[in-house]
């Protein structure tokens, strides 16, 4: 690069100048990693402004995401379609550019970052992505899948604990073209990081099973690149680059302090920090030698030409190969999709086996990971409990060397398929996040089990995959009171309302397998929102139904009073109920029918698709002027939106018992239902 110095001070400039101007941001950290950016972006980083989608750019993660004003004047600078007017727009309503980077709103932007510690953990994703692709599709003289995710994260990403499920995972699965830098400025909100964070950070990381490379000088950029060079040169373990750096880089009074941060340097210290910097233009102007430096477009266009031949070259040799890469990587199904659901939904009634949802789950999961081979699944541990595993996904598994092993060499796929299921360990976080790198990257459908309890612990992974609008699916059993002996600490109770409430996040708890079934589909043309299937450990038995296209809608009328033999009787009640208490109140309803009470049965699988049905079928289910009942073992609080006048719920922690003893002890019988609906009908 010809003119790093000039090129790194522009983006000083921009930053302070955004944040100075939306009176809000961290000119900071932008300002320390403006010579590292001029590295990798300058002399390293494969991609094309002009096609930000392009499937075989590398990936970039500022996982300290704080830092957005790097990310912004860089993508600006080298040509992306984010002109200088959205920088003058930072953090305002409806810009492209957010407080944090935000995937699906900024070109250039491959996740959301902000909690710090995922951006790190999706770029684990990511590399773990390109290398299952890789040993997928690509044939010998033909590379289609052939690049690296560069990664910038600073002390906060790594004092989240989540940096250490993910980086172990990394280190365990050898993933070489991940290389990350670390912004060692050794500050953070609170001042010099000396009193609380004193990890031998390179040490960590060797133990990881990481390359480490340096310290280095964070602001020369020329040993920067050779740092990454020589990372890229070695393709067995991932790298991390530590770069020292200054927090608030050409600020007088604010570098290597905690005001460099997270508020603006004010109209002085930015007058003071123009002059130390050499840097004469007003706010926002950026002389033509600057976009001469940085800009992109022709060295991207030519980049992606190469591969568009390479690609091209591929399909003539291997079409068949070449149109399957092409629809994973555009996130389509298969066009036999809708044939395989519909055979796994009937299958499922026509056997109508009484079996735990969990296990339903693995039988769906049989069906759709033998016709989608893109489904990658995993367990946090719990694969044995979670069921997530099927005979079309074998455990993954990784050479010496990193090579992704089939057959030989892997004792858990004697059949030589590409491992198809992850042992994350115990990390459920650290999965989660994984995951939505996964998905972001693209290629894959993720999706991975645990026990619903420890969705406390995946919370915020998940919802950053309802926030970025991807396909990701979470497999959580043991959903109740009814997994019995393990006690409170196991138990769900306010679980399934918690995750109904996070925003275009799909919940289901259905059932029986039918149910089950149904959701699994639904989960998988979701192409823009992710799903938690809630699923039981005890048994369940089918319930009958004659027709099975409403289950998709959410909720569904399960049972008339005809089905108990009270044809001629007008309706008093709906009892609504979900999961496992759909069969209490189907006793329930037989009960009233003997004191000629007659009850709807209502299954409702999944609020969050019911809540989206048209208001005429929300009616025929639910019809204006009759009682309605809500029961499910949990918290209360979100079924009196459906008008309910009483709930049979559980608004305390469970209890250590047998599963039927904890049934009687918190009310979850037919009969104590059938008493619910008795007192309703008379108030």
């Amino acid at each position: 690069m010809a003119n790093q110095a000039l090129m790194a001070n522009a983006i000083r400039a921009l930053a302070m100048d955004a944040v100075q101007l939306a009176n809000s941001g961290h000119p900071g950290a932008p300002m320390g990693m403006a010579d590292m950016a001029v590295a990798l972006w300058g002399d390293h980083l494969r991609h094309n402004p002009a096609n930000p989608g392009w499937f075989d750019r590398d990936r970039f993660v500022l996982s300290n995401g704080h830092a957005s004003m790097l990310i912004y004047s860089v993508l600006h600078l080298t040509g992306y379609d984010l002109p200088i007017q959205e920088l003058k727009n930072f953090r305002q309503l409806h810009s492209k550019t957010a407080g944090h980077p935000e995937a699906g709103i900024t070109p250039g932007v491959e996740t959301t970052t902000g909690p710090l510690g995922q951006g790190i953990t999706n770029a684990v994703g990511f590399a773990l992505a390109e290398k299952l692709l890789a040993a997928e599709f690509n044939r010998d003289g033909h590379s289609i899948v052939d690049h690296h995710t560069y990664v910038f994260l600073g002390d906060g990403c790594l004092m989240e604990g989540i940096s250490h499920e993910a980086c172990a995972l990394a280190g365990a699965w050898k993933l070489g073209k991940l290389i990350a830098l670390y912004d060692d400025n050794g500050i953070s909100i609170d001042g010099p990081v000396k009193p609380w964070f004193i990890d031998n950070t390179a040490e960590r990381f060797k133990a990881y099973g990481w390359n480490v490379i340096g310290p280095v000088d964070g602001h020369d950029a020329s040993e920067v690149s050779k740092a990454i060079a020589e990372a890229k040169a070695q393709n067995d373990k991932p790298t991390l680059v530590i770069c020292k750096t200054q927090i608030g880089k050409g600020s007088p009074n604010r570098a290597n302090t905690a005001k460099a941060h997270g508020e603006p340097l004010g109209a002085d210290e930015i007058g003071l920090t123009r002059s130390a910097l050499n840097w004469p233009h007003a706010p926002f102007e950026l002389p033509g030698a600057v976009y001469e430096e940085w800009d992109a477009k022709k060295s991207g266009a030519k980049q992606e030409a190469a591969w568009n031949d390479k690609f091209a070259a591929y399909a003539k040799a291997f079409p068949d190969l070449a149109a399957e890469f092409t629809r994973r990587m555009k996130g389509e199904l298969p066009k036999n999709f809708h044939q395989t659901a519909f055979d796994a939904v009937v299958a499922a009634h026509t056997k109508a086996e009484t079996v735990a949802s969990r296990k339903a789950s693995q039988i769906a999961l049989e069906a759709f990971t033998a016709a989608l081979p893109e489904l990658l699944g995993g367990s946090a541990d719990l694969t044995g409990s979670n069921l997530t595993n099927t005979k079309s996904t074998p455990a993954l598994r990784f050479g010496s060397q990193g090579e992704v092993l089939r057959g030989e060499g892997n004792e858990q796929n004697p059949d030589g398929l590409l491992g198809r299921h992850i042992n994350y360990g115990v990390r459920e976080f650290g999965m989660a996040a994984i995951m939505n790198g996964v998905a972001l990257h693209g290629g894959y459908i993720p999706y991975g089990g645990t026990f619903l309890t420890f969705s406390d612990y995946s919370r915020n992974a998940i919802r950053m995959a309802a926030l970025m609008k991807q396909r990701v699916v979470h497999v959580f059993t043991h959903d109740s009171i009814g997994l019995g002996e393990d006690g409170p600490t196991h138990q769900s109770i306010e679980h399934a309302a918690s995750l109904r409430l996070i925003p275009n996040l799909d919940v289901w708890r259905p059932a029986d397998t039918a149910e089950t079934a149904v959701a699994w589909a639904v989960a998988l043309q979701n192409q823009s929102k992710p799903t938690a299937l809630l699923l039981s450990r005890q048994n369940l038995p089918y319930s009958p139904k004659s027709d099975l296209s409403d289950i998709s809608k959410g909720a569904y009328v399960l049972a008339e009073p005809e089905r108990v033999g009270l044809k001629s009787k007008k309706t008093a009640a709906v009892i609504i109920a979900s999961g496992s208490e759909v069969q209490l109140a189907l006793k329930a309803q037989e009960l009233l029918a003997a004191k000629k009470i007659a009850v709807r049965v209502v299954s409702m699988p999944s609020t969050t698709a019911f809540d989206r049905q048209d208001v005429d079928y929300k009616k025929s289910v639910l019809p204006k002027g009759i009682k309605r009942i809500a029961v499910e073992m949990g918290a209360t609080d979100g079924w009196w939106k459906y008008g309910v006048s009483a709930v049979v719920g559980i608004d305390t922690y469970g209890e250590s018992a047998p599963a039927g003893v904890l049934f009687k002890h918190f009310g979850f019988t037919a009969e104590n239902v059938a008493a619910t609906v008795e007192a309703a009908l008379k108030r």
